[in-house]
């Protein structure tokens, strides 16, 4: 469902499904003035409102916001990292700067190695295929009442968004029945990719590529369609290099990898990030996972082997 902000009686909360025209998106660093202190990641002009996609720093959630020019201060980033430098969010954005060196699966890969569990994220890249909900299904059938909403994690694409407009409603009406709580992450717009290339040319690092294109066309894209971005960023084919690695940073976002790519055989450890494609282009990933959860039967149901919500296992891995 839907977050909200409290920050004082002059905000104006705003669903993310409030949509009308957007324009002037931008990175737009700063902060709200009333607590609690929030930092802004992106303004834009809507609805005749100057409007603000925000983070909270203790608990990494988002939110988007309307506020007077009173209750902002802007702040270049150079100044606003040192004043949050002891948050989670900083934390986490220096954690982020050292795994920067690796052409494959920078980022984040594993949260808190003391969870019961981990942390499920699903891919949505571009594809004509229909969503594969049997996933979905699955998922509540097994984890509920155990865990109601169950946190997941959902990469999203600008492309599968335009071309899977029921699939979309499929997955936001299980939000609003309380079925899942969706983590929704950025994934890139167009999610660029040729077989007959190798990785160190290809997907975002195909020359030509727009990255601000990529990074702010999709989340404009996910905002019309009533997902609140989170603060979180992952690379199409898990692949960057440090200077497209450092760009997404300087966005204000963290880059998430993983550690358990289900159809690679990649198994998931307690905290692993595990990545799974519902796409319709990875059926043995699909599989894999389905028959994991059907394994692990009695330990949902005694509650020793759970899904974790993305930003709250990240908070838990830098420290408070």
């Amino acid at each position: 469902m839907p977050r909200f902000l409290r920050i004082g009686c002059l905000v104006m909360l705003i669903s993310a499904n409030a949509i009308g025209q957007m324009s002037d998106y931008r990175v737009y660093f700063g902060t709200t003035l009333q607590r609690p202190q929030q930092i802004i990641l992106r303004q834009w002009q809507q609805n005749r409102q100057l409007r603000y996609l925000t983070v909270n720093p203790q608990t990494l959630e988002t939110a988007i916001v309307a506020l007077p020019s009173s209750n902002v201060q802007p702040l270049p980033w150079a100044k606003l990292a040192p004043q949050f430098q002891k948050t989670p969010y900083l934390r986490a954005i220096r954690a982020e700067q050292q795994r920067d060196q690796n052409l494959q699966d920078a980022g984040l890969e594993r949260a808190d190695t003391t969870e019961r569990g981990f942390s499920l994220t699903i891919d949505l890249c571009p594809s004509n295929k229909p969503l594969t909900r049997s996933v979905f299904e699955q998922l509540i059938a097994a984890f509920e009442p155990e865990e109601k909403p169950i946190p997941i994690t959902i990469t999203i694409t600008g492309l599968w968004m335009a071309r899977h407009a029921q699939d979309l409603a499929y997955l936001k009406g299980l939000v609003s029945r309380g079925d899942l709580a969706i983590t929704w992450v950025n994934h890139s717009y167009y999610h660029h990719y040729d077989p007959r290339l190798p990785l160190s040319v290809n997907f975002l690092l195909e020359p030509n590529t727009n990255l601000t294109n990529e990074i702010l066309l999709n989340e404009q894209a996910m905002i019309k369609n009533g997902l609140t971005p989170s603060p979180f960023f992952r690379f199409p084919g898990l692949v960057s290099d440090k200077f497209v690695f450092d760009r997404v940073l300087a966005f204000g976002l963290l880059p998430i990898g993983c550690d358990a790519w289900l159809a690679k055989n990649q198994q998931p450890k307690q905290g692993s990030l595990v990545l799974i494609h519902a796409n319709g282009n990875e059926p043995v990933g699909i599989a894999d996972f389905i028959r994991l959860i059907r394994q692990k039967a009695d330990s949902i149901r005694n509650k020793t082997w759970l899904l974790y919500q993305l930003p709250t296992s990240i908070v838990d891995t830098v420290g408070k």
